[in-house]
């Protein structure tokens, strides 16, 4: 791959998703992508950069990368001490303030929900809340890998995923099936799994109003302009006093100015403000 071909295939991949690749990360994306050039019968990436911009299946070929690009590491009840905030003072909070507006629906989104781990173990948790009974709950899992979400809609679970989950929950939540654990069906039906480019503005619009979104180890992969981009989108689908749930390595600092850091017992989380209602004059 020459440095040409590097960057125009970079900036390619950049402009459909927002996945950002240094002059540092050539050779990464040059080993990943070569099995792309194989898959299609082609002879170099001079080859491929054409395919990404002229063929016809050009994007379904960008959708075929991003099972290649992307890494998926992940498992239930990780980040325990955002997870206590989000169920022993963020919850409770939307509880309260959507009852006395006369609202009982909740709903969540988890942004890059890869195999499905984070969307299940908010599902599970807002199961034992009692004081949601009789609420709609609304739990969104996306992804820009269809390799995944397929992962996610079948809900089977190895070992590794359960590394921080208690004992209770595989028995209350879990049954042995195909040489691993498959996610109870009233679990699954809480959540509705999607595939979702976060640079899709459209298809972000389409999923209407959150109270809440996880968005978790997902911006690490953008530069600072696909992040701003990204956070006002996450901003514009929040309702007002929605709260958004970054990685712990993760931050606003630098990217916007939209959201206020609020200092929970458990953790620290961003929350898009109310907005002030001005009344009218003398």
């Amino acid at each position: 791959m020459s440095d040409d071909e590097f960057r125009n295939i970079r900036d390619s991949i950049y402009n459909h998703c927002g996945i950002y690749f240094d002059d540092d990360s050539k050779y990464l994306l040059e080993k990943r992508l070569a099995r792309r050039l194989s898959a299609l019968s082609l002879n170099n990436f001079r080859e491929y950069y054409h395919f990404l911009k002229y063929d016809r299946n050009k994007d379904q070929e960008m959708t075929d990368i991003m099972d290649v690009l992307t890494t998926n590491e992940t498992y239930f009840f990780r980040e325990s001490f955002q997870l206590a905030a989000f169920t022993d003072e963020i919850i409770p909070e939307l509880i309260r303030v959507k009852s006395a507006r006369g609202n009982r629906v909740l709903r969540i989104w988890s942004a890059g929900c890869s195999t499905g781990e984070e969307p299940y173990t908010i599902a599970m948790l807002l199961r034992d809340m009692h004081a949601l009974h009789g609420w709609k709950i609304e739990i969104i899992g996306t992804d820009i890998s269809q390799r995944v979400l397929q992962h996610a809609r079948r809900g089977i679970y190895t070992k590794s995923s359960f590394r921080a989950t208690e004992e209770g929950y595989i028995k209350r939540f879990f049954y042995e099936y195909d040489n691993g654990l498959k996610v109870s069906d009233d679990i699954r039906e809480m959540v509705t799994i999607s595939h979702l480019n976060l640079f899709d503005k459209t298809r972000m619009m389409m999923l209407g109003k959150m109270d809440l979104i996880f968005c978790r180890n997902v911006i690490i992969y953008f530069d600072l302009a696909a992040k701003k981009r990204v956070v006002e989108e996450f901003h514009r689908s929040l309702n007002d006093g929605g709260f958004l749930l970054l990685g712990h390595s993760e931050s606003l600092m630098n990217i916007t100015t939209l959201f206020t850091l609020r200092h929970f017992k458990n953790d620290m989380i961003y929350q898009k403000p109310e907005r002030l209602v001005l009344g009218g004059g003398v």
